[in-house]
Formats: structure tokens, sequence, C-alpha cells
């Protein structure tokens, strides 16, 4: 995990093993220059979220350039969008986007140093990259 100033990157989904395996893609495209966290599931292992772990992962990520939430589906959506209510102009965005070719996009885009919209934007690009 890199502190060169990046725009961070939080994937947050309902299992633990998804969200980091993404988070793992997404920091070997972007050879490491980019802080990634990925966060799921609850403390005992089943599935579900925590806005309490959002807040941990987006502190740890946070270099002052601003941070991408991408969720993947369900509570997760509303987790990320209630910390979202409660941080209101901290700098914390949340992406529409799928969840792994939007995580893989965003961390190519802020491995160049992009800005937090230009992060945002390469992330929900993703939804329309064809795979036929």
């Amino acid at each position: 995990m890199s502190d060169n100033g990046t725009v961070g990157i939080v994937l947050i989904s309902h299992s633990r093993q998804l969200a980091e395996g993404a988070a793992d893609v997404a920091a070997q495209v972007s050879a490491g220059a980019v802080r990634i966290v990925g966060v799921g599931g609850t403390e005992d292992g089943a599935l579900g979220t925590s806005i309490e772990a959002l807040t941990s992962a987006v502190d740890k990520v946070d270099s002052g350039h601003g941070v991408v939430v991408l969720p993947d589906l369900g509570s997760s959506v509303l987790t990320a969008r209630a910390y979202l209510a409660d941080h209101v102009g901290s700098g914390v965005a949340l992406a529409d986007a799928p969840f792994v070719e939007g995580a893989v996009a965003a961390a190519v885009t802020a491995s160049g140093g992009a800005s937090l919209a230009d992060v945002v934007a390469a992330a929900e690009g993703a939804r329309d990259v064809r795979k036929t």
C-alpha cells in the first residue's frame, strides 16, 4: 500500500472474502500505488456489513485526496449511503459501478494521480465495458 497521495478506495461487500479478493486484484493492477481496502462480513464471519468497519477502512485509505467507496449490493449500498449521510463534505464519494470492474478501473485511474471525480467516473464507466 502506497502513501503517495492518491485517491483511496474502499470496497464494501457482504462477504469479507469477496471484498478482500477484489481489493487484491485492484491493488495488483495499480502496482501497489493506491491504498485499497476490502471490508465485509460480520465479526463471526457471516454475511453482513458494518458501518464501523467501513469507517475504519475509509480512515485507513484516506491520504487527503479523497476516498471512493464502491459497494457490491443491498445492505452494503445502504451502509455506504448511511456513512456518507453522516460525513457530508468529507471527500468521500460513492461509486455506482460494477464491483470488480469498477474497482480495477478506479485503481488504475487513481494510480495515475487522478482526482476523486475522475476516479469515480472511471469506476462508473466500467459499467459499459463489454465482455463479448
